[in-house]
């Protein structure tokens, strides 16, 4: 008799999420306005209002993201350069990614994560450069402090990265906030683990000063590490995310499978999923990769493969016969299929 509850609240979340409004987080299509302040701010859409007082109060800031979206994007691109799902963007969506981030999957969990790490990074660089008015480097580290290696002065200009943590929190997970249903839990989630992921990398330079270049006196600053290992960072945690379903009371979540540890704050979670990203939808958006819209059977005289069938693309294919994507087989699959586009 328990069985169908048990059924039920395990459906019920995943209906919650393909139910949920405005999943998309559409201030990623920041990277393609531009012009002034008051055009980037009034033509972006799908901005709550929250979203838009900040852009107006911090046109400064909102350059900075606008500008960090192209520098998290890449990040996204190269970690998935193997993957079947590459991260490719679309420039004329307003959603930046069309609709395949509606599904509540990993891949989604990764790019909201990535995506809020992105706007820690680019804001904090952008204080520490003096390009940002209401920030600069981080005001608390003065004076004289101890680590393993004795004393040292704080000096130079120490990343900000708390205003960084502190403004992306506000602007982002402004949408999130508005949301009460399971969609928007899960993305405040991987949002949240994001921000600690660049906190994370920040590393303690110093400077020696002395006589011949000894360490009588050392100047030290706090600095962000290169993005490239926050999305290293990231890129784990997206292969060991963890599948949630909500709980009860609908506050939080519960693991899908009782066999896993519980998410901590540093995981990634999701509902659903992955969809087989090497077949054609055209209901719920474009799912193949660059080098997956031409079939391996077309090659051989066969015909195509009728819509929704199941397809191997030439990435797939090599992935398959373990072959080396630039293996010359491999380059021989995708000039044909460039011949046949």
């Amino acid at each position: 008799m328990n069985a169908p509850v048990g059924g039920t609240w395990l459906w019920l979340p995943l209906l919650l999420a393909w139910l949920a409004p405005g999943v998309g987080a559409s201030w990623w299509y920041m990277r393609a306005t531009g012009g002034s302040s008051r055009v980037m701010c009034d033509n972006v859409p799908g901005l709550v209002s929250r979203q838009r007082q900040l852009c107006h109060r911090h046109p400064d800031v909102m350059r900075a993201i606008g500008l960090g979206v192209a520098e998290w994007t890449a990040e996204c691109q190269h970690q998935f350069r193997q993957h079947r799902w590459n991260c490719n963007t679309l420039d004329r969506d307003h959603s930046l990614f069309g609709r395949v981030l509606l599904r509540s999957s990993r891949e989604s969990a990764f790019v909201y994560a990535v995506s809020s790490a992105g706007v820690v990074f680019a804001i904090t660089r952008a204080c520490s450069q003096g390009e940002l008015k209401s920030c600069s480097c981080d005001p608390k580290k003065k004076g004289t402090a101890k680590d393993s290696k004795g004393s040292f002065d704080w000096g130079g200009c120490s990343d900000n990265i708390d205003y960084g943590i502190k403004f992306a929190r506000a602007f982002v997970d402004a949408k999130e906030r508005k949301g009460k249903d399971a969609r928007a839990l899960m993305n405040l989630h991987n949002n949240r683990a994001g921000r600690k992921a660049v906190k994370r990398f920040l590393k303690q330079e110093c400077k020696c000063h002395g006589v011949s270049g000894s360490c009588t006196l050392r100047t030290c600053w706090l600095a962000m590490a290169d993005f490239r290992k926050t999305g290293d960072y990231l890129w784990r945690k997206y292969n060991g995310a963890i599948q949630v379903v909500m709980n009860q009371d609908g506050t939080g979540f519960t693991v899908a499978n009782k066999r896993f540890k519980k998410p901590t704050k540093n995981d990634l979670v999701y509902f659903e999923n992955s969809p087989d990203y090497c077949i054609r939808d055209r209901d719920a958006g474009e799912f193949e990769t660059r080098d997956s819209q031409h079939l391996i059977p077309s090659l051989m005289g066969a015909p195509q493969p009728k819509r929704g069938s199941s397809v191997f693309s030439a990435g797939r294919l090599c992935k398959g016969s373990q072959l080396l994507p630039g293996s010359k087989f491999c380059a021989m699959i995708r000039e044909a299929r460039r011949e046949l586009s």
